[in-house]
């Protein structure tokens, strides 16, 4: 019943952070992301596991999470350049560090979703 839950409540959030991205110059990317865990965790409310799909997906997200960890302006420079200011104040994204590490994090968030119906499924 908690992973029905879990897993409901990951659907919809992954659906809903889409939707916040349509507008983004880089959509076709973050939204295809983002539906991507949708409808994996929707399916997982439905007992549809598939295993292989969140290995590649998860190994694409932690990837690209690495990525944005190391490039300029990334997560590493929010905190040792730029110290961990606040990236919850507002939604505009005004300072480039700001996007990377939001996207870094929904990246990780994703990960976990995944990984979590992973090991259901084993």
């Amino acid at each position: 019943m908690v992973l029905i839950i879990l897993n409901t409540f990951f659907c919809l959030a992954f659906a809903a952070f889409a939707y916040v991205n349509l507008n983004d110059n880089d959509a076709w990317l973050w939204v295809t992301i983002y539906m991507v865990a949708c409808v994996c965790c929707g399916l997982a409310v439905f007992q549809k596991y598939f295993p292989m799909v969140y290995l590649v997906a998860i190994g694409f997200y932690l990837l690209y999470a690495i990525r944005l960890f190391f490039i300029k302006d990334g997560v590493k420079d929010w905190i040792v350049k730029y110290n961990k200011p606040s990236i919850v104040e507002s939604m505009q994204a005004t300072k480039p560090y700001i996007e990377q590490t939001r996207e870094f994090f929904g990246l990780l968030i994703i990960s976990a979703a995944l990984a979590m119906n992973y090991f259901v499924a084993r």
